[in-house]
């Protein structure tokens, strides 16, 4: 390291002489709970850390003193955040596995983010209300009831009854926390989940048993998060005797969500904006509304999509980040829920291996999902089938050639026997769709479309050896970037990619690299070497952070 700086006070040593040796050097930085001096030794760098220093350029040089260049704080994993966001959710590290659908954020994943200090939400979205309840009791069954946990509640477009069974699934067995992704507005089984059981204590505290944290990428979202509920929908509720008189009252106290995710380029849904501008908005907006409304806490914004490398989640700390949550590398990991041959592929992933496609659950609206383009065709003919669904009016106005390609090469049965399989899947989820379809040509197509665009993402968790290339993967540019870093490293192989662990060394190394930083912005120059921080095993960072 060289040493730019003119002294800023003396470091007395104590037993132990300051280092020299890079290694050692290196060692040091890696031991985060340590501060640490740079030192001016004889005109050459060095690292003290067992003595005392005494700040002041009128300090007297001593015996066994040397001046003291720059400044290392100790950062510990748990330092890192939003203090109030870690002890709302009773969680040790501001960490979470966020909520991939169809039970790919399985309980074991969910499980494994509990017992380590960190929080994880079941994927949800896409299973039937039976899946999504058996997941509820087998997660409290196999958790330490005071360990946190949450469940996924996707809006679930054009279908209201579905989202207010989940409402009403959740509000059963008590569950407390859940993540609110795809909302474009709030809606009425939203509001019920969130003032169902609200009360005021004897300090005269507002009491909110449900918690929510929104995922959102839009400024005009987060403000009806960080808002109180709508007082139409509050009305609505009473006048349905669904809440009572205080829970109406106290609405007006509350905002929706205390904890919002600012998402990025991510996979599945998303709106591909860059962290660096959704960020700061939402920053600001959080500021904004804490000033308007007075809350009894404050809010809190984390980072979402992109983050993959311990440089990316250093980084949203220092932006002010009060936690982050994480996805698509997850899903490579061995509790996903998914197929072997999925994470294996996902293991593979370059950054550039992703591509925007249509979604099954908004496709008539045009909203489309980041998925994985290596080894599947999916994003080109979900790209096709949209086309068509844009240009036709119906099915039977298709060119008879391209109807006889889609039969054979995407459908691979004839169009009679897959509105039949359309049929019996919406008469166990939303039997209405089918009835409008029938009185709708151009509905019908888009069932029929939506039918592979949902079957796709199914044969991927299954591991469908047959439909490989129709592989529907969700994944984000994160993927890349993740296996770029572990190279060479023990998490290169999928068979090794433990969520928690992962999880862990995000963390330990956004302090490493904070702590780097933390030189460079004292004008001491760092050898390259220095900055390199590749994966290190869960034992080991517990035994630096202890």
């Amino acid at each position: 390291m060289t040493n730019n700086n003119k002294y800023i006070g003396l470091w007395e040593q104590g037993t132990i002489p300051p280092v020299q040796d890079f290694q050692e050097i290196k060692n040091l930085l890696m031991q985060i709970l340590k501060p640490l001096y740079v030192l001016d030794i004889n005109g050459k760098t060095g690292i003290g850390y067992n003595g005392n220093a005494f700040l002041g350029k009128n300090t007297k040089q001593k015996i066994k003193s040397h001046k003291i260049k720059a400044y290392i704080p100790a950062m510990g994993l748990e330092n890192l955040g939003d203090s109030v966001f870690k002890k709302r959710h009773s969680i040790k590290y501001p960490y979470i596995a966020g909520a991939m659908a169809n039970g790919i954020s399985s309980v074991k994943m969910v499980k494994k983010m509990a017992e380590n200090g960190m929080l994880g939400f079941f994927g949800s979205g896409g299973l039937l209300i039976n899946e999504v309840e058996h997941a509820i009791i087998q997660l409290k069954k196999e958790l330490n009831i005071s360990l946190p946990f949450g469940f996924n509640l996707i809006h679930s477009q054009g279908d209201y009854d579905l989202e207010m069974a989940v409402v009403n699934l959740y509000l059963k067995h008590k569950i407390r926390l859940i993540s609110a992704a795809a909302f474009m507005r709030i809606t009425l089984p939203l509001v019920l989940y969130r003032l169902k059981g609200i009360y005021r204590d004897s300090n005269d505290k507002i009491i909110t048993p449900n918690k929510i944290i929104g995922k959102v990428s839009r400024i005009e979202v987060a403000k009806q998060f960080f808002s109180p509920a709508p007082e139409k929908i509050v009305k609505i509720l009473f006048q349905k005797k669904l809440i009572t008189e205080t829970e109406a009252e106290l609405s007006r106290f509350i905002p929706m969500a205390q904890d919002i995710t600012a998402e990025a380029d991510s996979g599945g849904h998303t709106d591909n904006r860059p962290s660096l501008t959704v960020f700061p908005i939402m920053q600001a907006l959080k500021h904004e509304f804490n000033e308007k409304y007075k809350y009894q806490e404050h809010l809190c914004v984390g980072f979402a999509g992109g983050i993959a490398t311990p440089e990316s989640s250093g980084a949203c700390f220092q932006m002010g980040g009060d936690y982050i949550l994480t996805g698509s590398i997850n899903q490579s990991c061995i509790e996903a829920g998914t197929s072997e041959h999925v994470r294996q592929i996902l293991a593979q992933a370059k950054q550039a291996d992703v591509a925007m496609a249509p979604s099954a659950n908004m496709f008539e609206m045009g909203a489309k999902v980041q998925v994985l383009k290596r080894g599947t065709m999916f994003p080109l003919k979900a790209q096709k089938l949209y086309r068509l669904y844009k240009t036709y009016n119906s099915f039977n106005e298709i060119d008879e050639k391209i109807k006889k390609e889609i039969e054979k090469k995407i459908f691979q049965t004839s169009v009679q026997e897959k509105w039949e399989q359309t049929k019996d899947f919406f008469k166990t989820r939303n039997i209405r769709e089918i009835e409008k379809a029938e009185n709708d040509p151009k509905h019908k197509m888009a069932l029929l479309f939506r039918s592979y665009l949902g079957l796709s993402s199914k044969w991927a968790l299954q591991g469908n050896e047959k439909k490989k290339m129709d592989y529907q993967i969700w994944c984000g540019p994160s993927m890349g970037a993740f296996n770029y870093w572990v190279k060479k490293s023990f998490l290169e192989s999928h068979k090794n990619r433990k969520v928690a662990e992962i999880g862990l060394n995000l963390l330990f190394g956004a302090c490493f690299y904070n702590r780097v930083y933390w030189l460079k912005a004292q004008n001491i120059d760092i050898p390259l070497d220095l900055l390199k921080f590749k994966p290190i095993k869960k034992n080991d960072i517990f035994k630096l952070i202890v």
